[in-house]
């Protein structure tokens, strides 16, 4: 379960960065923040950098859709996991 719970804070890390990109797309200057998910052993981690390009708002808007999914497969996995402890426990009992 924990993996999924550090998969969606890697996800909503991804959705900020992303929100901060579209937010600042008319700001002159402004350098975007490139968001990238690793699996380290299992474990998922959103890694952020600096972009030298400006905001390519269609690929802002696009990320939006896996973004979106990611966190609602894991939220899915959350509560089949949390289903089936229900179900272990109602049969001990």
């Amino acid at each position: 379960m924990q993996v999924n719970i550090n998969s969606i804070n890697a996800h909503f890390d991804w959705m900020a960065n992303n929100a901060n990109n579209i937010a600042n797309v008319n700001t002159d200057g402004y350098k975007s923040i490139d968001t990238t998910l690793s699996s380290d052993n299992g474990d998922i981690q959103a890694k952020s950098s600096s972009s030298d390009n400006g905001v390519n708002l269609a690929k802002e808007l696009v990320d939006q859709v896996p973004m979106s999914a990611g966190v609602e497969a894991n939220v899915k996995a959350i509560e089949t996991q949390e289903k089936m402890i229900g179900s272990v426990i109602d049969m001990l009992v």
